[in-house]
């Protein structure tokens, strides 16, 4: 459970930005920056680095466009040695907004991609690379990739990319540990000079369990975040996490402190986590969009109506 080269990497307030359309208030972010601070994560992602010329800044709150500024005036004053991190998609963000690293409170930028974008994920990130940030690429829907592209993209990612971390994303909850330990593996023998991350979303229960499946095997990059906030099912709980690793540098008392203040709370006002239409979108290995619009609807409780009209496209 100890390793010394493991990073503990919070996405609360960028994947839990999903369900309010990154509308947290400034306090609460700070809350939040505050309690990992002291708790010893090693990174916080606050958000996305969207392009305010694709998105309409009246439409959103400020996490998805994390602008200097403002994470300036989340950190002020809290002594801490949490890095901050951002997320960016490809063909949302603009690289000119991006100042060089000496410029910004921004530590990390982890650019999001599907295999099929790979081309254009190794030259954004070699972009962010070389204004001095620490990188990452995020392979989304990692479950639909198939092995063919996988390993090639893989392959391309060690000879072409700067990037320093490679995640596998499980965007669906669709994993398993036999699986998770598979695809760990095959990241491994492909990539020698680069260390490999894990994310983990929670349709099935099994964040957890995966993200300890990558540990044994050698992702040293784990995502989390605080009570398993996130789109859907949410994600591997940062205070599991952080109970499980047994790692002295870490204090869960300020997430468990930040939960009943916070959290709890906010749990009554938007809905995440274990729900029976996010755990049958992860059985079939699909986008939660339509749990998430079932969830919206009169019929939010037809679970049966909803597992079946999986078996009738798979039967046609």
């Amino acid at each position: 459970m100890f390793r010394e080269k493991i990073k503990v990497f919070d996405c609360t307030v960028r994947d839990g930005g999903l369900i309010n359309d990154h509308d947290f208030s400034f306090e609460f972010v700070r809350a939040v920056y505050s309690a990992l601070s002291a708790a010893g994560v090693d990174y916080m992602e606050i958000g996305y680095r969207n392009s305010k010329k694709l998105f309409s800044a009246s439409e959103y709150g400020p996490w998805k466009f994390c602008e200097d500024d403002i994470i300036n005036r989340v950190i002020e004053g809290i002594p801490s040695k949490t890095k901050i991190s951002v997320m960016a998609d490809i063909g949302r963000v603009d690289p000119a907004d991006v100042k060089p690293k000496k410029e910004s409170p921004v530590s990390m930028i982890r650019v999001a991609s599907y295999v099929k974008d790979i081309d254009k994920a190794i030259r954004l990130v070699n972009e962010f690379h070389d204004k001095g940030y620490e990188t990452t690429v995020n392979i989304m829907a990692i479950t639909k990739a198939l092995d063919n592209e996988l390993n090639e993209a893989l392959d391309q990612l060690e000879r072409e990319s700067k990037a320093d971390v490679i995640y596998v994303v499980d965007s669906f909850g669709f994993l398993y540990q036999e699986t998770t330990e598979f695809l760990i593996k095959k990241v491994k023998s492909i990539l020698k000079t680069k260390e490999v991350g894990f994310h983990g979303h929670n349709n099935q229960q099994l964040a957890f369990a995966n993200t300890i499946e990558a540990i044994i095997h050698n992702a040293n990059y784990l995502d989390a975040t605080v009570y398993g906030i996130g789109r859907a099912a949410g994600n591997c709980p940062l205070e599991l996490l952080l109970g499980f690793l047994k790692n002295p540098k870490f204090d869960i008392r300020p997430v468990l402190d930040l939960i009943s203040k916070e959290f709890i709370p906010l749990r009554d006002k938007i809905e995440w986590g274990y729900i029976i239409p996010y755990a049958i979108a992860g059985m079939f290995n699909t986008h939660p969009k339509e749990a998430i619009a079932l969830r919206e609807s009169d019929k939010k409780e037809d679970y049966r109506e909803f597992y079946e009209s999986f078996i009738d496209v798979e039967e046609e």
